[in-house]
C-alpha cells in the first residue's frame, strides 16, 4: 500500500456538496492499495501511521506521533498514488489494486486506524471528492509498505 500523509490544522472531503468527512489537527491520508500487497499490509500501514513522529513536541521538534497528540486522520481512497509516468505524458494506473479489492483494503485500513485508537473520518471510495485542507509546516511524507 502507498499513502501520502500530510500533517494539518483541518480538512474535509466533500461529495457533491456534502461535507461526508471533517477534521481538525491530525493527518490527512491519501491511501492506494497496490497489486500483489500483502495480506497485512493495510494494518502495518496504520501501525506506521499511528507512530509517525511528525507532531511538535513542547521544544518544537517533530518528535511526537498521532497517537500522542489525540489528532484525528481523515483517511481518502486515492488511486492516482499508483501513477506510472514512465512512458509518455498520461498516467498509467494498472499496478493499482482492482477497484472491489482496492475497496476492501481501503476499508481496512481505516479500520486499522481507528482500533489503534485514532479518530478516523473517511472520503467515499470511488467517488469524485474535493479534498481541502491546511497543510501544517507543510509536512508531506510519502509512505510504501514495500519500500
Amino acid at each position: 500500500m502507498r499513502a501520502l500523509v500530510q500533517r494539518v490544522t483541518e480538512a474535509r472531503v466533500t461529495v457533491e456538496g456534502a461535507v461526508i468527512g471533517e477534521i481538525g489537527p491530525g493527518l490527512v491520508v491519501l491511501v492506494c492499495a497496490m497489486e500483489g500487497d500483502a495480506p497485512d499490509a493495510p494494518e502495518k500501514l496504520a501501525g506506521k501511521v499511528a507512530k509517525l513522529r511528525i507532531f511538535r513536541d513542547d521544544e518544537g521538534r517533530m518528535n511526537r506521533a498521532l497517537a500522542d497528540t489525540g489528532g484525528a486522520a481523515l483517511v481518502v481512497s486515492q488511486f492516482t498514488l499508483a501513477a506510472d509516468t514512465r512512458r509518455g505524458n498520461r498516467p498509467g494506473f494498472s499496478t493499482a489494486m482492482a477497484p472491489e479489492a482496492g475497496e476492501a483494503a481501503y476499508l481496512a485500513f481505516a479500520r486499522a486506524l481507528s482500533d489503534l485508537g485514532i479518530p478516523v473520518a473517511t472520503g467515499r471510495f470511488g467517488a469524485d471528492m474535493q479534498v481541502s485542507l491546511i497543510n501544517d509546516g507543510p509536512v508531506t511524507i510519502w509512505l510504501d509498505t514495500e519500500a
